[in-house]
């Protein structure tokens, strides 16, 4: 059976605030811009909208970072960008979001500006806690490009002072017979921090890839074998079908699972074991994924004690967008972070 379109995670370029985060930004970005194929323009409109994001931070945030990166899916390459801070949060939105706005003295273009350069974009705010904004600069159409059945994206942080990240994700479509598809999706955990854990995580990803197991159980049982000779890893993998709204997870280690809702969070258990050397007999959990929710598997660098309450009006966001509030707000900042979203159309 053909595979379907996957995507996976790429290199994250984290960039904390600081009196050089603009002209760092402007720089990665155009590296970036490059990669994907951006003409001139678009290279341009990007750098404008990475400027502006890092101009916020510097001026109105106590504590923030951008997020650069390259979203490869499906055949079709595009840079996002995300900015995630811890304050003070926007009280007026609307004034905020309106083309040309100022609030410190800035140019005046402001995240209308942003809004208006990007292909997508999304901004969540939480007053006294902190906003992400999210913007999305697509590279070239290739109209044979495959496209998801759902919305699927996640985000990882290396811990502080490591350029290697031993958290990863994936996700592929898996056609099935009756001509709808399911998702597969795996979150890593590479065990400890560090270029060993980063390891790991490169071979649960390499292993998700090349596994063409259906079932979530068989998939992990590819990645336990593939994984034997490194240190090991935490890992889950779901299967979505968004046909039939339900997932399926099975788990070995400390990734936590989630049907979040706006008031609520349904665990999907793992059992306990490292993928690679003791995996015990894992199970299998099923849950429904009803309109409004999302699934959410995310490593032990997010504590554990955030509530669906906490994020109000999260779930209308972009997938890139939940992972990067989850990642920044419940971030523990004391080992590497990995977060995974998926969403079903309504």
């Amino acid at each position: 059976m053909t595979a379907g379109p996957s995507t996976e995670a790429g290199e994250v370029v984290w960039l904390r605030t600081d009196e050089a985060l603009a002209s760092a930004g402007r720089r990665h970005a155009a590296l970036l811009a490059r990669r994907v194929g951006l003409g001139a323009a678009r290279a341009g409109d990007l750098a404008l909208a990475v400027t502006e994001a890092a101009t916020n931070l510097q001026r109105h945030s106590t504590d923030g970072a951008l997020a650069l990166r390259v979203a490869a899916s499906g055949g079709q390459a595009d840079v996002e960008v995300l900015s995630l801070d811890s304050g003070p949060g926007i009280t007026d939105l609307g004034a905020a979001l309106r083309d040309g706005s100022s609030t410190a003295g800035t140019l005046g273009l402001g995240l209308g500006t942003i809004r208006r350069l990007a292909d997508t974009f999304g901004i969540h705010t939480l007053p006294g806690r902190g906003t992400g904004v999210f913007a999305r600069f697509r590279g070239p159409a290739d109209p044979a490009a495959e496209r998801f059945a759902v919305e699927v994206s996640g985000l990882t942080r290396p811990i502080g002072g490591e350029s290697s990240c031993g958290d990863t994700w994936a996700a592929r479509e898996q056609p099935s017979g009756n001509g709808s598809s399911a998702l597969l999706v795996m979150a890593c955990d590479g065990l400890g921090h560090g270029p060993l854990a980063a390891r790991a995580a490169d071979e649960a990803r390499l292993a998700f890839r090349e596994s063409r197991a259906e079932d979530p159980a068989r998939v992990l049982a590819d990645l336990h074998t593939r994984l034997r000779g490194t240190r090991g890893a935490a890992i889950a993998v779901a299967r979505v079908d968004p046909a039939a709204r339900r997932v399926a997870l099975c788990g070995a280690g400390n990734i936590s699972g989630f049907v979040l809702g706006p008031d609520t969070r349904q665990q999907l258990p793992s059992t306990p074991g490292i993928v690679g050397h003791n995996v015990g007999r894992p199970r299998t959990h099923e849950a429904d994924l009803p309109p409004g929710t999302a699934l959410v598997l995310h490593s032990d660098g997010l504590s554990g004690r955030w509530q669906a309450g906490d994020f109000p009006g999260l779930l209308g966001q972009e997938p890139a967008l939940i992972a990067g509030q989850l990642l920044w707000q419940a971030g523990t900042r004391r080992d590497d972070a990995g977060v995974v979203v998926v969403k079903v159309p309504s």
